[in-house]
């Protein structure tokens, strides 16, 4: 005969307290007190007790997950969407969003689902999939100042937060980086290295990050006397770090110094570097953004400007669980501090 599956009551035996007590904490009720919550939990552990997650959902009203979002602009062919998923596989930064949240989530029994919105239909389904209640809100990375996403969410009075600053104001919580104080301490690293002809490989333009980054550069330089800084616009990807230093050094090949504006570009920077025979930091500085996994992968190691990726997106994650559970009714704002990680190559 088959062991019947532990109960609430069983839990509440082991853990010396009330059914009810029990039942509070299975379903994240927050005015159980700490110690007692702990109490629950081990005894959970120990008698293997799995709760009914369909039942515990017709009382709480929740789904217990969460949607990642990773939304673009436009109205993207088959193709086109396609690729957009694999850069983004690619990029070491979602990784890093995707640890961070999962971090915050998973001691709380969330769990992400990921979706992409980068067509008109994909935004639908993402709006009606929240609607129906198959999720219990939206973390939103998005790629693209037009994207028009933010606005849809905040017009079905959504539950949802914003990796980055929407570029038209939305009553949405969102969570960002100071970009241009990241530009300005690249160029005054840069600067204090000697760097008299510098040059930046900037991100995208359509995106704010890739704007203010690159203001943030140019603004510093220009207080300095440098008023007039090549620019290459690249595509936060190695290939368009690849394009855009050798189009740099084919115009300006007195370079003495680069900003690229992720370390994918800068790595990309590096390479064309070396492949020209210029010594990296001696004879050309570089500095990246981001101080991703991709910074240390070789030599040289980067200098690179930090975005604390993962704590932003914990904080994504609390802002919504604090949206979902309505303690928090009113839309907020997040920015972190960036901070210049000093390595080999600048």
């Amino acid at each position: 005969m088959s062991r019947q599956a532990p109960t609430l009551e069983d839990v509440a035996r082991e853990a010396g307290v009330s059914r009810a007590t029990v039942s509070r904490v299975v379903n994240g009720v927050r005015n159980v007190d700490p110690a007692i919550q702990e109490l629950v939990r081990q005894a959970i552990e120990r008698t293997g007790y799995a709760p009914n997650r369909a039942a515990r959902s017709l009382v709480t009203r929740r789904a217990e997950t969460v949607a990642l979002v990773v939304s673009g602009a436009g109205d993207a062919s088959d193709e086109a969407q396609a690729a957009f998923a694999a850069r983004v596989f690619a990029d070491p930064f979602f990784g890093r969003v995707v640890a961070g949240i999962v971090g915050y989530l998973r001691p709380r029994s969330v769990h992400p689902v990921l979706m992409f919105a980068e067509s008109a239909a994909s935004r639908r389904e993402v709006v009606t999939y929240l609607r129906q209640g198959r999720a219990d809100g939206a973390l939103v990375v998005s790629s693209h100042a037009d994207d028009p996403l933010p606005a849809l969410l905040a017009e079905a009075r959504l539950p949802a937060v914003l990796f980055a600053r929407p570029a038209r104001a939305v009553p949405l919580s969102y969570v960002d980086l100071a970009h241009r104080d990241g530009g300005r301490l690249a160029a005054e690293h840069l600067l204090a290295r000697g760097c008299r002809r510098p040059a930046t490989i900037c991100g995208p333009l359509a995106v704010a990050a890739g704007q203010e980054r690159l203001a943030g550069f140019r603004d510093t330089l220009a207080r300095r006397g440098l008023p007039c800084v090549p620019v290459a616009e690249g595509g936060f990807t190695l290939d368009s770090g690849l394009a855009a230093m050798t189009g740099l050094l084919a115009e300006h090949p007195d370079v003495d110094g680069v900003f690229a504006a992720n370390d994918l570009m800068a790595r990309g920077a590096c390479q064309v570097l070396r492949d020209h025979g210029r010594r990296v930091p001696q004879d050309v500085a570089v500095v990246g953004f981001d101080d991703s996994t991709v910074a240390v992968a070789r030599r040289p190691h980067l200098t690179t400007v930090r975005q604390p990726v993962e704590d932003m997106a914990a904080e994504m994650a609390r802002l919504l669980d604090e949206h979902i559970h309505g303690t928090r009714t009113r839309p907020t704002s997040v920015v972190f501090d960036p901070e210049l990680v000093v390595r080999e190559s600048a």
